[in-house]
């Protein structure tokens, strides 16, 4: 005890002692707090990397949303294409002319066909009888026989 207590007399000694006082106390603290936060949330990610990630993930999604989209379009032209294609081979089948072949209806082949058959029969060429007459006509062109019709008397 060779020191000998030293009385403060002014402001601005004792604002310097407890200056240090205070420096070493916030640095326990904070170290303290520090390490305990670290602890709790160690293996968390930072809230710059949340949302680094949340962009991606965005970005993820939409181009997601786009996929689906595309594929929703060609799934319904590879569709199309199917009933289009099954369309015209029953109608060459059935004997349908191809400019016929997109009149008909349904959604699955035994539709079609059914609908097919029955649009042929409607579209199968009607025989006519012909009209024979006991005048003999080869070789004659219309006019010649509008002629010949209209005068009786005259021979061919």
């Amino acid at each position: 005890m060779s020191e000998e207590f030293k009385a403060i007399e002014t402001q601005e000694a004792l604002d310097a002692i407890i200056k240090n006082r205070l420096e070493r106390n916030t640095k326990s603290v904070t170290d303290s707090v520090t390490a305990e936060v670290a602890k709790k949330y160690e293996g968390w990610i930072s809230p710059d990397d949340a949302k680094k990630s949340a962009d991606q993930i965005a970005a993820l999604t939409e181009k997601l949303k786009a996929s689906e989209t595309q594929v929703a379009d060609l799934t319904a032209k590879i569709s199309a294409n199917e009933i289009s294609s099954a369309k015209l081979k029953i109608a060459l089948e059935t004997g349908l002319p191809s400019a016929l072949a997109e009149r008909l209806t349904g959604s699955t082949e035994e539709e079609l066909r059914k609908d097919a058959e029955l649009l042929a029969k409607f579209a199968a060429p009607q025989h006519q009888q012909h009209r024979f007459s006991s005048e003999r006509t080869e070789g004659l062109s219309g006019v010649e026989q509008a002629f010949y019709a209209k005068n009786p008397e005259l021979k061919k």
